[in-house]
């Protein structure tokens, strides 16, 4: 955490977050800063995701601005280090008060922890990625500092190599696609959505009735 702050108060002091207000420049000042720019992305990822800005913003920039290899590297790097941040927040700094307020539909995974606790954090960060609270879970848990780095890592893996590599190619497809291609894709998330929520509603019902 010391480290991210360090890095976002050197940022802010060469005038490198700026550009994030400024969305149709980013690409060529990021580039044009070299390693600062690195610097500028990890550092603004880090500190604004834990609290509430979505990572995905942060991954699905990161191929349109560099090569994919670069934009995987930085994607972790920031994926990790906003973990970290939001991790070490809730055990460290207010571990009664996020305690409170996480939601019971994570606290069934206490148990889990206890028993697989790598298996765990590396099935809940593949399905649900970064969500801040989250973090904020597995910081109020049992689950060792370790074993969250290292479970996270490995659950984040293949979605952001994926993203990293095809994120452009996704990008200009739906950028191209007609307007049918739209309605269709809204359509099947409308429909995707109710069927979820249809599953999850009846799944309920099964518990309170057994």
């Amino acid at each position: 955490m010391a480290a991210v702050i360090a890095l976002l108060a050197a940022a802010q002091r060469a005038g490198l977050l700026e550009i994030f207000g400024e969305p149709a420049r980013i690409k060529l000042a990021l580039v044009e800063l070299g390693p600062w720019g690195y610097v500028a992305f990890v550092a603004a990822y880090a500190a604004l995701q834990p609290f509430g800005v979505p990572g995905t913003v942060f991954i699905l920039a990161a191929p349109l601005i560099w090569p994919w290899p670069v934009a995987f590297a930085l994607s972790m790097a920031g994926t990790m280090a906003a973990s970290v941040v939001g991790f070490s927040f809730a055990r460290f700094v207010a571990r009664d008060w996020i305690s409170r307020r996480v939601p019971a539909r994570l606290r069934a995974y206490d148990e889990a922890l206890r028993r697989r606790a790598f298996f765990t954090v590396f099935m809940l960060r593949l399905v649900l990625w970064m969500p801040p609270m989250l973090h904020a879970f597995f910081g109020v848990s049992g689950v060792r500092f370790s074993t969250h780095f290292w479970g996270s890592l490995a659950g984040y893996l293949l979605p952001l190599l994926a993203t990293a590599y095809f994120g452009e190619r996704i990008f200009d497809a739906l950028r191209d696609a007609p307007p049918s291609a739209w309605v269709g894709m809204g359509a099947a998330l409308v429909t995707v959505t109710v069927g979820l929520w249809l599953a999850r509603r009846r799944a309920g019902q099964e518990v309170v009735t057994s």
